[in-house]
């Protein structure tokens, strides 16, 4: 079992990132920031369907401060989805804003609805940090999956990334007999792969969701993470690798149960050889971010020393002692296990 260190630290985000930010469009000015939305007078528990806490809270502003809000989060949730044309504004109002004291990023979860036709969709509004940027940007990058964000000073908008919570689905789901379990299985192994290859920790069911998609004869899964701040930042290997984290130990035994050693190996292969591909095609933002995260500091220099050690120990090298940063230490880690040397991961 894999316990995480206690509360991580924040680390803000410095000139170069904040550079790196700018140059790829993902900067920019904020009607509402997250202070704004620290202003509210009351809140009371916000419930699900089966009547159990979500750990989140539904808060209340005063009228006036309610109407200001509302206008200005309906402008951030333009430039999130339509680059800021704010013609679309008029008919979006938002109606709910969710607070969550647990956990790092202490989140607001801000609903929007469509007047016209009742449609709702979310975002999120975080307090900025650099290691939760650096692992949205390698997400971005090297996963199959795009991610929607922008940052101005200490706020971070985040899109919402839509699918059944981890833990609900290994509760609710995971047993159902129309439930293809094998693609399930595979799917977590490659999950696996991607976060130990960029050192995205803390991936316990609940930081991680599953997204379900109708195919012609069955259905497609996709184990997508939704958390982000325990990029590179634990001195612990195992903190990178879900499978050694106790709540998803019923989809690792249909892992060994399901899965030959041959097939493991063979979809770890498919991984590593997808995010080489994609190391290929966004070299030069890719080396532009390692610049920034090899230069920048994102770790106790204690917990960059104790993976050094038990990356050298895992990957059979002493590589990884030359190491002088966390940054030094993904990157070395990416061009070790995706096995093909490339420019973005040189200089």
């Amino acid at each position: 079992m894999t316990l995480i260190s206690k509360k991580k630290i924040n680390y803000r985000i410095g000139e170069r990132l904040r550079q790196y930010l700018h140059q790829y469009d993902r900067e920019t000015h904020l009607p509402v920031t997250y202070l704004d939305l620290t202003r509210f007078t009351g809140s009371f528990p916000l419930l699900n369907r089966q009547g159990r806490d979500t750990l989140w809270e539904t808060v209340y502003y005063e009228p006036q401060a309610l109407r200001e809000l509302s206008e200005g989060l309906a402008q951030v949730y333009a430039l999130l989805k339509t680059a800021g044309d704010l013609s679309f504004t008029d008919h979006l109002v938002a109606d709910r804003v969710d607070y969550c004291r647990f956990g790092n990023s202490h989140p607001f979860r801000v609903r929007i609805v469509n007047q016209l036709n009742d449609n709702y969709d979310y975002f999120y509004v975080k307090r900025a940090d650099a290691s939760r940027v650096y692992g949205l940007e390698l997400e971005h990058l090297l996963s199959p999956n795009s991610m929607n964000y922008l940052v101005q000073g200490d706020s971070l908008i985040e899109e919402h990334i839509a699918g059944i919570p981890g833990d609900d689905f290994i509760r609710e789901h995971l047993q159902r007999p129309h439930l293809n379990q094998v693609r399930i299985a595979k799917e977590f192994v490659k999950f696996n792969e991607r976060c130990f290859a960029r050192l995205l920790g803390d991936m316990r069911a609940y930081n991680y969701v599953i997204d379900v998609t109708p195919d012609f004869e069955d259905e497609q899964y996709r184990v997508r993470a939704i958390d982000f701040d325990q990029q590179c930042y634990e001195g612990k290997k195992t903190m990178y690798m879900p499978q050694f984290f106790k709540d998803n130990r019923a989809v690792v035994q249909l892992c060994s149960r399901l899965l030959t050693p041959e097939s493991i190996r063979q979809y770890q292969t498919e991984e590593r050889t997808l995010m080489a591909r994609r190391v290929r095609s966004e070299r030069h933002r890719l080396k532009d971010l390692m610049d920034c995260l090899r230069r920048d500091e994102v770790s106790p220099p204690e917990k960059v020393e104790q993976l050094r050690q038990q990356l050298n120990q895992h990957h059979r090298t002493q590589q990884f002692s030359r190491c002088r940063s966390m940054g030094d230490v993904v990157r070395l880690n990416l061009k070790i296990m995706l096995l093909a040397p490339n420019k973005a991961l040189e200089g």
